[in-house]
């Protein structure tokens, strides 16, 4: 994706019903609905991504784990044995990414974190969502951390 430019191109919507309708609730309130997960008072933002496989725009609600403009993209999915497809999406194309938290999207760059850095916005995640603890307890898997950062 070239600096300045939008993140273009079709759109898949999730098969999983609940995101779909998050996601069209944030999106035609211009951002100021939908900012908390469903049934709790805890704030997320929306990740668009381009489909590492399809190149289709990928959009889904990921809990707001922000730190002096930076985000920290949590690949829990509940403890699930597999990392979400997103996590997938995100490796392919780690400079198609658009975060938003409000109403105003901003392109990102992103990259998976590891040693200190991992688990310092481990910490972080876990303070503004504490079930990522019992998350990483189900499954064998580490889960994965990323750092989207505000380009330009």
């Amino acid at each position: 994706m070239t600096r300045g430019m939008p993140l273009e191109g079709e759109y898949a919507p999730s098969p999983v019903r609940w995101v779909r309708d998050h996601v069209e609730l944030i999106e035609s309130s211009g951002g100021k609905e939908g900012r908390t997960l469903r049934g709790s008072d805890r704030p997320v933002v929306l990740l668009t991504i381009r489909g590492g496989l399809t190149g289709k725009l990928r959009k889904v609600p990921l809990m707001r784990v922000e730190h002096d403009g930076a985000y920290a993209l949590v690949g829990s999915d509940g403890g699930a044995k597999r990392h979400p497809g997103w996590v997938h999406n995100v490796l392919a194309h780690p400079d198609e990414l658009l975060v938003q938290d409000g109403p105003d999207p901003f392109e990102a760059g992103v990259r998976e974190l590891d040693g200190e850095e991992r688990e310092l916005w481990w910490r972080r995640a876990v303070e503004a969502f504490p079930t990522y603890e019992s998350y990483q307890r189900k499954t064998d898997r580490l889960i994965p951390v990323f750092l989207a950062e505000r380009r330009g």
